[in-house]
């Protein structure tokens, strides 16, 4: 199977985790598209999405599927969305996209959250893919030494020749380098950072359930 039909399979098996008559928080990125282009398939039978980013809002609505602002919603029953890395307890890198904080805020206002990902995703030990921190500007530099001194090297984002800005304005570091064997732990500790606004390991945020893509159909993970 091609990666985009791998995509197109565990974002139709998501299907069976939003509930009717719910709202639900959707994600971003190739795999989420995936889950939304199936999503328009039973829109009739939700209330509608809570979106991560503005590509996935406008997918929602050229589907027909309403959305709301996440300030308008209490609670959502689930939180589907794809990862840059999964491991086996559930922690996950995010934010290859640029969308890691929207994406952590729906998240957290989840009661449960579904990865949606191809078993290429799914690693031993975090850190092999380049860890996103979204940042405030004037503190990028002061960010990337403090990365240093713990072993990454962070670079900021770039698009033609311009630093990447967000769907908040603001930029993104990635970092290398690092081994991330304690999640929560990391993410506690970089969260206090001045000038850090999100920090792409989502360990309070981790998967309930994933499912991955692979050569022989969907392997459902539960955490």
């Amino acid at each position: 199977m091609t990666q985009d039909e791998l995509k197109a399979l565990v974002g139709q098996a998501a299907l069976k985790y939003v509930p009717q008559g719910e709202i639900v928080g959707v994600g971003t990125g190739s795999t989420v598209d995936k889950f939304i282009d199936a999503l328009a398939s039973m829109k009739d039978a939700i209330r509608g999405a809570v979106s991560s980013s503005s590509a996935s809002t406008a997918r929602l609505k050229a589907l027909g599927i309403p959305v709301f602002d996440a300030n308008d919603v209490d609670e959502l029953a689930v939180y589907i969305d794809g990862a840059d890395e999964i491991d086996n307890r559930g922690y996950m890198i995010k934010g290859g996209g640029a969308a890691l904080t929207r994406e952590k805020i729906v998240a957290a206002q989840s009661r449960r959250i579904v990865c949606i990902a191809d078993e290429s995703k799914l690693v031993g030990v975090l850190g092999r893919f380049p860890l996103p921190v979204e940042v405030i500007p004037m503190a990028a530099h002061r960010l990337m030494r403090q990365f240093a001194a713990m072993g990454g090297n962070a670079q900021l984002r770039m698009r033609e020749g311009q630093p990447l800005l967000t769907d908040n304005g603001l930029q993104i570091l990635d970092v290398t380098g690092l081994t991330l064997s304690e999640p929560l732990r990391f993410e506690n500790e970089v969260n206090q950072w001045p000038g850090v606004v999100t920090v792409g390991v989502f360990a309070h945020q981790k998967a309930a359930v994933c499912l991955l893509g692979t050569s022989q159909g969907v392997r459902t993970m539960t955490f």
